[in-house]
């Protein structure tokens, strides 16, 4: 896989995911954040705009994919903001479930990584 398809399957994954949060956010996060917080509607609530900025950021890598100057910027943007989503699990570990927080520092984690790797890749193609 060269780093524009990297890149693309990563974008298209976070919209995907973004819509599905949309659509059903207890659902979607009671794994991460256990059953008794996605319950709340206020958590409900709060997820949505996870989804709606997963959604965004993916058709914004989309969008901007073969642009040589925002195309590398984006793709660093949305690895920004999954490392962060890795630190914020980290610092609420002990609110959450054990299996939630090893799960969403693993996948996160390794967005995260591959999206800078590519950002990097495609800057330098």
């Amino acid at each position: 896989m060269n780093p524009r398809q990297g890149a693309w399957v990563l974008a298209a994954g976070r919209a995907a995911l973004g819509v599905a949060v949309l659509l059903a956010p207890e659902q979607i996060t009671s794994r991460w954040l256990g059953k008794r917080h996605a319950e709340q509607p206020v958590v409900r609530d709060l997820v949505r705009s996870l989804g709606a900025r997963d959604l965004a950021l993916g058709i914004a890598t989309l969008h901007t994919i073969d642009d040589p100057v925002f195309g590398p910027r984006v793709q660093a943007v949305c690895a920004v903001v999954d490392s962060v989503d890795v630190l914020a699990t980290i610092a609420a570990r002990e609110a959450l479930p054990r299996k939630g927080v090893i799960g969403t520092v693993a996948v996160a984690g390794a967005v995260a990584a591959a999206g800078f790797y590519f950002s990097h890749k495609l800057a330098h193609a």
